[in-house]
């Protein structure tokens, strides 16, 4: 009885807390942004559970003086009256820095960066995860995207320097990534949050989209991981022996077309698909072209691979299946004058990072050496193009002569019927490719 009555006491305790800090009505918005109403530790709240989260974590020790009681920590996962996390696995914490003594100007600044990383772990409830990891990024300003699931968390977030170190500390202090996420998972490239049009955080099947249910292929089949150092010698070996004609391995890009056509390994196979959720049909199509074979396999970041390996090596067909580990990413960073050659395509408003000068594609229309994307400018078209400036100054914008007549229509007002989202690009092109590639042409490396 005595522990309800503390327990009842405590509650009423830290409603007077959170009520303390509330503004006043007419206060709200003047100063301190759209929706603001509660202020506390230097911090702005625009939601209950935000503040709740906040003063369970930070002032727990000063609700229970307010009340003559002896402060217990609250339990993980939220605010009192959350109650227990369930059981089973590594709990989630809800843990978030302390940035009452940084600047909102060093917490905000737009030279900052950007964070890829991905981390495959059991994970028992995905939604109170994908919470926390909400309440974090916008507790830091981050923006981006990320995903969870009972699989594990890919994240793409852009923010302050200030915010991205934070982010990566919180990050690897949490208990359910401990022993499994470390400072080397998180890769690095300038942006910052302008880079993102905003945040998206949400609960999905699978991390990356392939389209196959993590329970029947899952990412602990995966393929052998290799280092950059280790990466580099095996394709320079494969190289050497392909221009010798004596090859037995694939080089095998898993990324799309889109992405490869801006950069990509010397010597690879990159498939013509436009989602990675084809990959598996393309595997299954293609399945003798890697019989008996070495596969040498890269993406962005790795994640793809993680997946993408476990679904080959399930078709029991290869040799041996091998992966980057860290991605084209970590690759770079160790050797950005190797065997990548032209710009890394990413997810975001920059659509590429560059780390040496080549240039391996070319403007749609005028074939001129070009590799900066922009969007389609026909209207609901999402096809990304390459049009060089003078392509662009003479109004060719659009990614195929279909889209491109629609934006002509709509800039002359000449049709006020609504146009039909079809691409000549997409229509065009098959949704699985079936490779006619020789045994010349892999023992040669073309």
């Amino acid at each position: 009885a005595g522990r309800k009555q503390r327990a009842l006491a405590r509650r009423k305790a830290f409603s007077l807390f959170v009520k303390a800090r509330e503004l006043p009505a007419a206060s709200r918005c003047p100063g301190g942004g759209e929706g603001v109403r509660w202020r506390c530790c230097r911090q702005a709240f625009e939601e209950l559970p935000g503040i709740h989260r906040h003063v369970a974590l930070h002032h727990s020790g000063d609700v229970g003086r307010q009340e003559g009681l002896d402060a217990e920590p609250a339990e993980a996962g939220g605010s009192p009256a959350d109650g227990p996390a369930p059981a089973g696995g590594p709990e989630i914490s809800w843990a978030l820095p302390d940035t009452s003594r940084i600047s909102h100007d060093d917490l905000t600044s737009k030279v900052g960066e950007v964070l890829l990383y991905y981390c495959y772990c059991e994970v028992k409830d995905p939604e109170k995860l994908c919470a926390w990891q909400k309440a974090l990024c916008q507790h830091l300003h981050l923006t981006g995207k990320v995903r969870v699931a009972s699989e594990g968390i890919n994240g793409t977030v852009g923010g302050s320097k200030v915010a991205t170190s934070l982010y990566i500390e919180v990050m690897l202090s949490q208990p359910l990534f401990k022993n499994i996420l470390c400072q080397e998972d998180f890769k690095s490239s300038a942006g910052g949050a302008h880079c993102f049009p905003g945040l998206r955080v949400g609960v999905f099947k699978e991390i990356v989209p392939m389209g196959i249910d993590p329970k029947i292929v899952s990412y602990k089949e995966t393929g052998i991981h290799l280092s950059p150092q280790e990466f580099h010698r095996e394709v320079e070996q494969y190289l050497s022996q392909a221009s010798q004609g004596q090859s037995d391995t694939i080089l095998l890009d898993c990324r799309n077309f889109y992405e490869s056509k801006i950069g990509q390994f010397q010597g690879c196979l990159a498939p013509d698909i436009r989602k990675f959720s084809y990959f598996p049909s393309y595997i299954d199509e293609n399945l003798e072209l890697f019989k008996d074979k070495r596969v040498l396999m890269y993406c962005t970041g790795g994640i793809r691979c993680e997946r993408g390996s476990a679904y080959l090596r399930s078709k029991a067909v290869c040799r041996e299946v091998y992966q980057l580990k860290g991605g084209i990413h970590k690759y770079l960073e160790e050797f950005p004058d190797g065997f990548y050659r032209g710009k890394l395509f990413v997810f975001d408003d920059r659509y590429a990072i560059c780390s040496n000068e080549d240039i391996i594609s070319a403007c749609r229309y005028c074939g001129a050496l070009w590799d900066q994307y922009k969007l389609c400018s026909s209207q609901h078209c999402r096809q990304l193009v390459l049009t060089c400036p003078s392509c662009c100054n003479k109004g060719l914008t659009a990614c195929c002569p279909v889209c491109q007549e629609k934006e002509l229509k709509v800039t002359s007002r000449a049709s006020e019927q609504t146009l039909k989202e079809e691409c000549e690009c997409t229509r065009r092109r098959p949704r699985v490719p079936i490779e006619r590639v020789s045994q010349r042409m892999l023992d040669t490396g073309e």
